[in-house]
């Protein structure tokens, strides 16, 4: 911890006496993103949602044109296989990067997150107002994503809302460790550009987004089976094409449930110490 932030947090122990209704301090936390996104929202409308926009266009449609359908793509256009696919993996690019370098900023560069642990405010309840209106902008650009990809003639029944829903959750469970970790970061952040690399964009590639899972060699598969987004995608498609059994989809909502419970556990913790201790 630098000197500044040390000095900054010995002020903090003072407001922590004080408890209010955890929604109404959520809230209050949701109230200052929103204040800040409805004059700067222009800023995530590439990453968030024109970029999935025209990766499900180059490859679903580009690339696309080149896959027949077949048991490769359940009986279904390429473009349409995609879809929930790149539903999911959007959303977790944007969980990823909601959840990196604009946590550290709270805590190192804007430092808004200090001002707000001498509020009434606890650490603990600002980290789950983080971890809220990143599901709510993930949500957000999920229903932006899906009107498009309606649009493109790529879903195929209503069923894609509750795919939206396993999206967010999706994200969410990497987005909740990964708010915890960020907490924890002293430095410039160096370590998110290995995150990015070694973590983000291997899920994007062999965590079943363009090909099942099965395709990999079996000494790979079970990497991709202990990544979130192999969860998500399933669950997602599962529930887009009406294919979704019960018993994989417990599995899948326990595994990513647990994620974003445990996160948010060491997300709230680490944001205490990091304010109050």
């Amino acid at each position: 911890m630098t000197t500044n932030d040390a000095a900054t947090t010995r002020t903090a122990p003072a407001a922590t006496g004080r408890s209010g209704s955890l929604f109404a301090e959520v809230g209050r936390v949701l109230e200052g993103h929103w204040v800040w996104y409805r004059l700067n929202w222009r800023a995530t409308v590439i990453s968030s949602v024109l970029m999935p926009a025209l990766y499900l266009i180059a490859m679903g449609i580009g690339m696309g044109s080149l896959v027949e359908p077949g048991e490769f793509t359940q009986g279904h256009d390429y473009l349409v296989y995609l879809a929930p696919a790149v539903l999911v993996v959007s959303l977790v690019q944007t969980a990823a990067g909601e959840s990196t370098y604009p946590v550290l900023s709270g805590f190192k560069w804007q430092r808004n997150y200090l001002a707000v642990a001498a509020t009434p405010i606890s650490p603990a309840r600002l980290a789950l107002g983080e971890l809220t209106w990143i599901a709510l902008r993930l949500l957000f650009s999920g229903l932006v994503y899906l009107l498009i990809a309606a649009l493109l003639g790529a879903l195929l029944n209503p069923m894609v809302l509750v795919s939206l829903l396993a999206a967010v959750l999706t994200g969410m469970a990497f987005a909740a460790p990964v708010v915890a970790y960020s907490a924890t970061v002293q430095g410039e952040g160096a370590g998110f550009n290995a995150l990015f690399r070694f973590v983000v964009m291997p899920m994007v590639l062999f965590a079943g987004t363009f090909y099942p899972v099965s395709q990999l060699p079996e000494v790979v598969q079970p990497v991709a089976w202990i990544t979130p987004l192999w969860h998500g995608t399933e669950l997602a498609r599962g529930l887009a094409f009406g294919t979704l059994e019960a018993l994989p989809a417990l599995l899948h909502l326990s595994y990513l449930l647990a994620l974003a419970g445990v996160g948010t556990v060491l997300a709230c913790r680490h944001f205490h110490k990091r304010l109050v201790v």
